[in-house]
């Protein structure tokens, strides 16, 4: 489904302009389907599943503005299955044909606004849904918030993998942390792949509390579909100091982010994920809590096309 190997490089010049630890980048964004982005490799996993069980529409939740729903879409439309979106917070009149919500209004995603106020209220509302789509005579699949379930994580336990052909050899992988499913497959993937690497989530708050139980959990659940033994050593951190106001709300040190990797590397990230874990980054690197002599790889999870749902930012 996605173009793998996604491309891994030095930023050089980033680098340079912190004056410290040595930053790479793993251009998740450049997955392959649709605009790319990290969910296309729990998608693998996911709508696999859904096609082995004979469904015909695919179910998720997300934000106004979700990178993992416009993915969803995409995979669902090149296997053939219908595409339901079930989104919070519904959007500003203007908001409504731009970033994501214009992708998925160019597939024909069908969109369906509700005023949830939590994950689990929107999962309750996704599987209210499905339930009708059965009653009716459909075959429903439902895939969790940003696709971070123990099948789901298994994209990024595969990813570890694929960093290591590509010769990574790296002290700290940063990656933005929502819902948890990628930070416990990079997690569980150091663990199985024996990389000794430190998996970094930024918080961006998707999930407002227990989020390292949340991704413990997934890794668990993970490990139990490998046959690999768990551990009480679970190989990653979460930091919450740079989800600002909230999630969806960009951050002055965000932003910031955006300006400065799109100057030195050409490279864009995205407004509610990306440039959070960036900030997140270029702070612990300026602080000297990411040493020196660390060789540090970023994760770039995609979503760049929500930048246009916040040109007013700029």
């Amino acid at each position: 489904m996605g173009c793998f190997p996604t491309p891994l490089h030095r930023l050089e010049r980033l680098t340079k302009e912190l004056g410290g630890a040595e930053i790479w980048i793993k251009r998740d964004d450049l997955s392959g389907l649709g605009f790319g982005g990290n969910k296309i490799r729990k998608l693998e996993f996911l709508m696999a599943d859904a096609v082995s069980r004979g469904c015909d529409t695919v179910l998720t939740v997300g934000g106004a503005q979700s990178n993992h729903a416009c993915q969803t879409a995409a995979a669902a439309r090149l296997l053939g299955m219908k595409p339901v979106l079930v989104l919070g917070r519904p959007p500003r009149e203007d908001e409504l044909s731009t970033g994501n919500l214009l992708l998925e209004k160019i597939m024909g995603a069908d969109v369906r606004f509700v005023d949830a106020r939590s994950p689990d209220e929107l999962q309750r509302n996704m599987e209210e849904i499905a339930e009708d789509l059965e009653s009716s005579g459909g075959k429903p699949y439902t895939i969790p918030l940003g696709g971070s379930n123990g099948p789901g994580a298994l994209g990024y336990v595969y990813a570890v993998e694929e960093i290591i052909k590509q010769g990574g050899d790296f002290d700290y992988i940063f990656s933005a942390c929502g819902s948890g499913g990628t930070l416990a497959g990079l997690a569980l993937g150091s663990r199985v792949f024996g990389t000794g690497f430190k998996a970094v989530g930024v918080n961006v708050a998707a999930i407002k509390t227990g989020l390292p139980e949340r991704v413990s959990s997934i890794m668990r659940e993970a490990a139990a579909i490998l046959g690999h033994e768990s551990s009480e050593e679970e190989g990653f951190v979460i930091y919450d100091d740079y989800i600002g106001e909230g999630y969806g709300i960009p951050t002055e040190e965000g932003l910031e982010a955006i300006r400065l990797l799109s100057r030195v590397e050409g490279v864009f990230l995205d407004p509610v994920y990306t440039s959070k874990a960036m900030s997140g980054l270029i702070d612990l690197v300026k602080k000297g809590a990411v040493p020196e002599s660390s060789k540090v790889l970023f994760l770039h999870t995609g979503g760049s096309a929500a930048l246009f749902a916040y040109a007013d930012c700029f």
